[in-house]
């Protein structure tokens, strides 16, 4: 009988959160989990996500010659850890070269350290240049596989977008290897976990080896990482999953006897739709204010649902004694709403300020009376409502350093339902990428867990609350029509022809479509925020502010 101590591999996948260009904390938190997984958890090899080493996306900072030569620095400070375990991390890797003609190329790579040495490198194949990613901007192509010999099994190494096609995999295994090792920076977006799952399983099929996917966790700017790292067996079952948004190191186990067999290892759950958002969230915020520093946030509290929201996110990703909410009443503002946000903010025990805004509405009317006589009043006085509570939030702010946390969602970003340097003034937008009725479903949810949000928020038409009587509805479709129109115009990029086909009104179509158009020069000066669909605003949908198309 052979040894089976010796026959066994232990694999550990290091979910990890890493910030972007912090060389010095990331190579603490690397160095941890290498001891870890080598002095505890017996390990014969970890595998980090890519780019780990800097960041990931680091973006133009790619650009950068001190940032690159930081990045040397590191990878070699970090092969001396890697005695008595193999390590693979992800980093941009520079081939110099001797043709001084010539410019240097950088490619998005990986590297076996092995005994204190870099022994291998991996230059990844496909690199995706659509939705959030850029990376032809920087990176050259890699050509080559890359398989090494661990315990006598041979693991070819590959990168994220390489695990889509087929090429890359089969490219390994014609190489001899027995297992592929995927190194991942993949975002969360609505279902990404299923499909990141599907197409792992296809490889696994069609190379008849295992695949080992690693994927990165935390919060970077509007991007959220939601870890969900897992391994499939040669058939395609997955054997192994770590949670999703948390750090996790994941070992997973394989025994080589007559056969490679993937043994069972830790199966964690992949969270429902509203929970898998709700976190997305709440891990977005929490790194975006912790990262860059910040000692809290602060936020206007109306009484309305998408405040409401926002403040229960504030709340789960920093705690209460980091938030800070502001009640800021005009006489447009309902008792009742000035109640719900007294009783909202007083059972998540966070601090609350009260300070009407009319004292500062008559002094503007007072000094514009000259200007504006012979008008009627119309949307100039209700944004300036929405600027006075701006300015003031942005005074608490600078005063306190506490960030704006902005309350606009989706479907009003997208429809130019906000106000420019009034409600839209602050540092970072929670639920930017949340469509209304989304807002409602987690809000509901969330109050499953514990009611933090007062019923009557959940139940009462939506207003903001600038003018006499106002309801959105005023202004806008009723909001499970007009989600369904912003989906398939902004989401699924059909035009309105296609969308009317679908059975929705043609002059609502129209309305919405011109809506939307006209509304970017907003959207290109708002807050970056959690991204959670496929086609988020911002660095995912880029377009014009000046166009003739669709006027005709």
């Amino acid at each position: 009988m052979p040894d089976i101590i010796n026959n066994t591999i232990k694999i550990i996948l290091a979910q990890q959160n890493f910030i972007v260009g912090d060389f010095k904390q990331n190579l603490i938190k690397l160095r941890t989990a290498i001891d870890k997984s080598r002095d505890e958890l017996s390990a014969d090899l970890i595998v980090f996500p890519e780019l780990a080493l800097c960041g990931y996306p680091p973006e133009d900072l790619l650009l950068r010659k001190g940032f690159l030569d930081q990045n040397q620095q590191a990878l070699a400070e970090l092969a001396l850890t890697a005695q008595g375990i193999t390590v693979i991390i992800g980093h941009p890797l520079i081939e110099t070269s001797t043709d001084q003609a010539s410019k240097s190329k950088l490619f998005n790579g990986a590297s076996l350290l092995r005994n204190g040495q870099v022994v291998a490198t991996y230059c990844k194949h496909n690199l995706p240049n659509y939705g959030v990613f850029d990376e032809k901007r920087y990176f050259t192509t890699g050509r080559d596989p890359c398989v090494f010999e661990l315990k006598n099994i041979k693991l070819g190494i590959t990168i994220c977008e390489d695990i889509w096609v087929p090429d890359v995999a089969r490219q390994a295994k014609e190489a001899g290897a027995d297992v592929i090792v995927n190194l991942n920076a993949s975002p969360f977006h609505i279902n990404k976990q299923s499909e990141r799952e599907v197409e792992v399983k296809k490889r696994a099929r069609e190379t008849g080896l295992p695949v080992l996917y690693v994927n990165l966790v935390g919060g970077q700017d509007e991007l959220v990482f939601d870890g969900g790292s897992f391994a499939v067996d040669q058939s395609g079952k997955v054997c192994a999953r770590a949670p999703a948004y948390l750090e996790k190191l994941l070992p997973v186990t394989f025994t080589n006897e007559k056969k490679l067999t993937l043994t069972s290892t830790p199966l964690s759950p992949v969270p429902d739709l509203e929970n898998s958002i709700y976190q997305a969230l709440v891990l977005g915020v929490r790194d975006y204010v912790e990262k860059n520093g910040f000692p809290g946030v602060v936020l206007g509290l109306s009484g309305g649902i998408d405040s409401a929201l926002t403040l229960v996110i504030a709340v789960d990703a920093l705690g209460s004694d980091k938030v800070e909410a502001v009640i800021m009443p005009s006489q447009y503002t309902a008792t009742m709403s000035i109640e719900d946000a007294r009783t909202q903010a007083e059972t998540l025990n966070v601090k609350l300020r009260e300070i009407s805004i009319e004292p500062v509405v008559k002094s503007f009317a007072s000094s514009l009376k000259e200007e504006f006589s012979g008008t009627n009043p119309d949307s100039t006085e209700e944004n300036i409502q929405a600027r006075i509570r701006g300015v003031l939030l942005m005074a608490i702010s600078n005063k306190f350093g506490k960030m704006v946390l902005t309350t606009g969602n989706k479907s009003e970003m997208a429809v130019g339902y906000a106000t420019l340097y009034g409600d839209m003034a602050g540092g970072y937008a929670a639920i930017k990428d949340v469509p209304k009725t989304m807002v409602y479903r987690l809000a509901k949810m969330r109050n499953q867990r514990s009611t933090v949000i007062p019923e009557r928020v959940l139940t009462r038409p939506p207003s903001a609350e600038l003018a006499p009587d106002q309801k959105d509805s005023d202004s806008l479709p009723e909001y499970d029509v007009l989600d369904q129109i912003l989906e398939s115009y902004i989401e699924l990029d059909l035009c309105a022809h296609d969308i009317i086909d679908r059975g929705f009104d043609a002059d609502v179509v129209s309305k919405v479509i011109k809506m939307v158009d006209r509304n970017e020069y907003k959207r290109r000066q708002a807050a970056p925020g959690v991204r959670i669909t496929q086609r988020a605003f911002g660095r995912d949908r880029r377009y014009p502010v000046t166009s003739g198309y669709g006027k005709g």
